[in-house]
């Protein structure tokens, strides 16, 4: 089952987020607790961690694009997993 890559809560009153950044692409492998994209609130733009090892796939929500807190952002697939 592959794992979703979610618009993180960094801060008590933040209810949206901007996809500023992805610093991996759609196909690419990544590592578990490693830098995956960059997300603006109204006041800062942080780094957010890939949740598990995988392949990069099925980015759902575009630089730019801004989303509501728990929005699944992309999905990450495990080896042997179909995307």
């Amino acid at each position: 089952m592959p794992t979703d890559v979610i618009m993180p809560n960094l801060g008590l009153t933040m209810e949206t987020g901007t996809v500023h950044h992805w610093l991996a692409a759609e196909g690419q492998a990544v590592e578990a607790d490693a830098a995956l994209l960059e997300v603006e609130t109204d006041k800062v733009v942080v780094e957010v961690d890939a949740p598990a090892s995988g392949l990069l796939c099925a980015l759902l929500v575009q630089e730019g694009e801004t989303v509501p807190i728990g929005t699944v952002l992309a999905r990450i697939y495990g080896p042997g997993e179909q995307h």
